[in-house]
C-alpha cells in the first residue's frame, strides 16, 4: 500500500516506521533537523519491542513531491489540524482514505472539512512514544493499539485493506463498527487525565488519590460523558467507572501529552481537549462548569506559549 505520513513524531513515526518495515511504500512528511537525518541516516526505531532501522527512508516536507496515495496518514498536533488539512490536498486522489490518529474528537470532521468527509476513516491510537533525537524515535509502551472504522458504521472493503495493512505490522489493530463510541470513550479518560494533570503540574500518582482533585476529575469525564450522549453517541453507563480503573493502574509518572506540552511552556491541545468540552456543551445545552474552569485556569498559559511560539518562529 502507498502511505504518507503527515506528521512523522512519536505516533507517525514509530507507526510510518512499523509500516515501512513491513514492506509498504511509506513516505515520511517531516520538517527541520528531523527532515534532514532521516534523509540522511534513515529512520531510526527504539522500541520496547525491538528496534529498527528504515534505511533508505522516504521522506519530504513537500506533499506534492508525493502525489496521490491511497492512504494519508495523519500524527499531527491539534494545534496544527486545518494546516494539515490544507497540506494533505496533493496527496488526496479519487481513490484516498484519510484516518487522523490525533487525540480529540473532532479532527475527522475538520479535515473531512478540507478534502471531504467521503476520504475520511475514524481512529483511536494507544500508544507512548516521542522523537528522542532528530531521526530517532523513542516507543516506550507494552501497548501499542489502533481502531479503525467507517465514520457510518460499515464495514467497507478500504477499512478492511487498511486494517490489514496496520496489522501486518504486528501492533493491535480491531476494525469497529462504532468507532464514534470508541473515540468519545477514550476522550472520556484522556481529557480529565490532560486536564487535571496539566492544571496540578504533577504525575497521576500524585493526584489520583487526593479527594477534592479526584472529585474534579469525575466531574470532567461525567461532562464528557453528557456531551457523547446527548450528541446520539451510546457509551457504557459506567463508562466513568472504567476510565477511572485505567486512572488507577497507571503508571504513578504518568503524565499527558498536553501536560508534558504546558510544562515544557509549549503550546498545547487545549482546545482540542478542553475548550471542545465547552464549546459543545453549549452547542447541546449541556453544563460544563468543570471543563470551564478548567480552561480558564489554562489559558493564560497558553496565550502566552503561543505568544512565544511566534516569537521564536520570527
Amino acid at each position: 500500500m502507498k502511505i504518507a505520513i503527515l506528521g512523522s513524531g512519536g505516533v507517525g513515526g514509530y507507526f510510518g516506521g512499523l509500516l515501512a518495515r513491513a514492506g509498504h511504500d511509506v513516505t515520511f512528511i517531516a520538517r527541520g533537523a528531523h527532515l534532514a537525518a532521516i534523509r540522511a541516516h534513515g529512520l531510526q526505531v527504539k522500541s520496547v519491542h525491538g528496534d529498527f532501522i528504515v534505511a533508505p527512508a522516504q521522506a519530504t516536507d513537500n506533499a506534492a513531491d508525493v502525489g496521490p496515495v491511497e492512504l494519508v496518514l495523519v500524527t499531527v498536533k491539534t494545534t496544527t489540524t486545518d494546516e494539515a488539512a490544507r497540506a494533505i490536498a496533493p496527496l488526496v486522489g479519487p481513490d484516498t482514505t484519510v484516518l487522523s490518529l490525533q487525540n480529540g474528537i473532532d479532527a475527522a470532521e475538520r479535515i473531512g472539512a478540507v478534502v471531504g468527509m467521503v476520504h475520511m476513516l475514524g481512529g483511536v491510537i494507544w500508544v507512548s512514544s516521542a522523537i528522542e533525537a532528530p531521526g530517532v524515535i523513542r516507543q516506550m509502551s507494552q501497548f501499542r493499539r489502533i481502531v479503525l472504522g467507517e465514520l457510518d458504521g460499515r464495514v467497507t472493503p478500504r477499512a478492511q485493506a487498511i486494517y490489514e495493512a496496520l496489522e501486518s505490522t504486528g501492533a493491535a489493530v480491531e476494525l469497529s463498527e462504532n468507532i464514534h463510541e470508541v473515540l468519545w470513550t477514550k476522550f472520556v479518560f484522556i481529557a480529565a487525565l490532560s486536564g487535571v494533570g496539566t492544571v496540578t503540574r504533577l504525575p497521576v500518582g500524585d493526584y489520583r488519590d487526593v479527594p477534592e482533585t479526584r472529585e474534579l476529575l469525575v466531574r470532567l469525564m461525567s461532562e464528557v460523558k453528557a456531551i457523547a450522549l446527548a450528541s446520539g453517541v451510546a457509551l457504557d453507563a459506567d463508562v466513568v467507572d472504567q476510565a477511572l480503573v485505567i486512572v488507577d493502574q497507571a503508571a504513578p509518572t504518568l503524565m499527558a501529552s498536553m501536560q508534558r506540552d504546558v510544562v515544557a511552556g509549549r503550546p498545547s491541545e487545549l482546545e482540542s481537549m478542553i475548550d471542545v468540552i465547552g464549546r459543545r456543551g453549549r452547542e447541546l445545552g449541556v453544563p460544563t462548569p468543570a471543563a470551564d474552569m478548567v480552561y480558564a485556569a489554562l489559558l493564560p498559559g497558553e496565550i502566552k506559549a503561543r505568544a512565544s511560539e511566534v516569537v521564536r518562529n520570527a
